[in-house]
C-alpha cells in the first residue's frame, strides 16, 4: 500500500475516532454514527471493498462502543445522570434484539447494509430536527408488552447500523418524558447492552476478503485506533452535554446524523 494513501487514511481515522469520542459523551451514541462511515471509507480506500466489508465496519464500530460506553456511563454517572432502573428493566430485550441483529446482518451484503444505515439514520435525524420537545407518548418509560416490543427493536436496529443506543434510545426516552440530559446519559448504557452480545456474535462470523488482522468481523488495527482516541475525548463530550441547553443538544445531534446518512446513501446508491 502506497504510504501517500495509507498515512492520510490513518490520520483521518484518528481524527474521526477522536470526534466520535466527543459525540459518544455528548449524545450517548457510542460514536458509531461517525465510525461506521469512516471505517467504510478507509477500508475502501485501502482496496478492501468486498461484499462483506460493511459487516467489518459494523462489528469494529460495535467493539469500540464497548469501551466508549463504559467510559461515557462512568462520566455521566459521576454527575448522577444515569437512570439505572431503566437500564435494568430494558437490558434483556435490548440484548436479545442485538443478537438477532447480528444474525440478520451476517447474511446481508454491503450495499444492503449501507442503505439500511442511511435510511434509519435519516429517519432518526428528521425526527430530531422536526420533532417538537412537547411530543409525548407517555409520562414514564413503558413496561409490559410495549417494553417487550420496543426494547428488542432498539437493540436490533442499532446493530444493523453498528451504533450504540443513543440514536434510538434518546428519542424513545424523551418521548416517554425522560429529560434530555438523563436520556443521553442512560443511552450510553444502552450502548453497552447492544455492543457486548453483538460483538460476541460477530467474532464468530467468517468474512471473505477481510482486511488484515480481522478476527471474525472485527478489524483489530481499526479497533485499537478508535478506542485509543475515543478514550481520550469521551469525557470532554460528557462535560459538554451538561453545559449545553437541551434544545441545542438536540439540533446538533440531528444535523450530524442527517449529514452522515446522506453521505452513506450516496456511497451505496451512486458509486
Amino acid at each position: 500500500m502506497d504510504l501517500s494513501i495509507l498515512l492520510p487514511l490513518l490520520g483521518l481515522l484518528m481524527l474521526a475516532s477522536a470526534f466520535a469520542g466527543v459525540l459518544a459523551g455528548l449524545f450517548g451514541v457510542g460514536g458509531g454514527i461517525i465510525l461506521v462511515p469512516v471505517f467504510f471509507f478507509v477500508f475502501q480506500g485501502l482496496g478492501f471493498d468486498g461484499p462483506q466489508i460493511m459487516q467489518v465496519c459494523l462489528a469494529t464500530s460495535l467493539a469500540s462502543i464497548i469501551v466508549t460506553s463504559i467510559r461515557s456511563v462512568h462520566a455521566h454517572n459521576k454527575r448522577g445522570a444515569v437512570d439505572w432502573e431503566i437500564l435494568k428493566r430494558w437490558a434483556p430485550g435490548i440484548a436479545a434484539g442485538a443478537v438477532l441483529g447480528v444474525l440478520v446482518a451476517a447474511g446481508l451484503r454491503t450495499a444492503a447494509l449501507a442503505v439500511i444505515f442511511g435510511v434509519l439514520a435519516t429517519l432518526v435525524g428528521l425526527y430530531l430536527a422536526l420533532g417538537r420537545p412537547h411530543w409525548r407518548l407517555g409520562t414514564e418509560m413503558p413496561g409490559g408488552v410495549t417494553r417487550a416490543v420496543l426494547s428488542p427493536a432498539v437493540g436490533f436496529l442499532s446493530v444493523l447500523m453498528g451504533i450504540g443506543g443513543g440514536s434510538f434510545g434518546v428519542p424513545l426516552m424523551t418521548l416517554y418524558s425522560v429529560p434530555m440530559h438523563r436520556a443521553v446519559a442512560t443511552a450510553a448504557g444502552f450502548g453497552l447492552l447492544i455492543a457486548v452480545p453483538s460483538v460476541l456474535g460477530f467474532l464468530m462470523v467468517s468474512i471473505a476478503e477481510a482486511p488484515p488482522l480481522t478476527v471474525g468481523a472485527v478489524n483489530l488495527p481499526a479497533l485499537v485506533i478508535a478506542v485509543s482516541m475515543t478514550l481520550l475525548t469521551t469525557p470532554l463530550g460528557a462535560r459538554l452535554a451538561h453545559a449545553l441547553p437541551a434544545l441545542t443538544l438536540r439540533r446538533i445531534f440531528a444535523v450530524f446524523i442527517l449529514i452522515v446518512a446522506a453521505n452513506m446513501l450516496r456511497e451505496a446508491l451512486w458509486t
